[in-house]
C-alpha cells in the first residue's frame, strides 16, 4: 500500500462540483491499494502517517506529527500511484488492487483513521474528483508499506 503526503495549508475535494470534503491545515493523503495488500499493511501505513514528523516545531525543525500539531487528515483514494510507466507511454496499472480489494481496504484505512484521529475528511472511492490544495513548504512525501513475505524455510 502506498500512500502520497502533502502538507498543506488547506485542501478540498469536489465531486460534480460539490464540495464533499475540505481541512485546514494538515495532510492530503492520496491513497493506493495494491495487488496483496491487506488490513495489516493498511494499519502500518496508518500508523507510520500518523507519527510521520513533518511539522515545524518552535525552532523551525520538522519535529512534529499531525498529531502533535491537531491538523486535519483528507484521504483520497488515488489507484494511478500504482502506474508503471516502464513500458511505454501509456500507463499500465496492473499493481493496483482489484476494485473491490481497494474498496475494502480505502475504507478499512477511513475507520482506522478516524478512530485514532478527530478530524478526517475522505474523497468518494471511485468517483472522478477534483482536489484542491494549497501544499505547505511545499513538503510532499511518499510512504510505502509491503505486505510481508511469508519465512522460507530451510530443510
Amino acid at each position: 500500500m502506498q500512500a502520497l503526503i502533502q502538507r498543506v495549508s488547506q485542501a478540498s475535494v469536489s465531486v460534480a462540483g460539490r464540495v464533499i470534503g475540505a481541512i485546514g491545515p494538515g495532510l492530503l493523503v492520496l491513497l493506493c491499494a495494491e495487488r496483496g495488500d491487506d488490513e495489516a499493511v493498511a494499519d502500518k501505513l496508518l500508523a507510520k502517517l500518523l507519527k510521520l514528523r513533518i511539522f515545524s516545531d518552535a525552532a523551525g525543525k520538522m519535529n512534529l506529527s499531525v498529531q502533535d500539531v491537531a491538523g486535519g487528515l483528507l484521504v483520497v483514494s488515488q489507484f494511478t500511484l500504482a502506474a508503471d510507466t516502464a513500458g511505454g507511454n501509456r500507463p499500465s496499472f496492473t499493481g493496483a488492487a482489484a476494485p473491490e480489494d481497494g474498496r475494502r481496504l480505502y475504507e478499512h484505512f477511513v475507520r482506522q483513521v478516524r478512530a485514532a484521529h478527530p478530524q478526517v475528511a475522505t474523497g468518494e472511492f471511485a468517483a472522478d474528483m477534483q482536489v484542491a490544495l494549497v501544499n505547505d513548504g511545499p513538503v510532499t512525501i511518499p510512504l510505502r508499506v509491503a505486505p510481508a513475505r511469508p519465512a522460507v524455510g530451510h530443510g
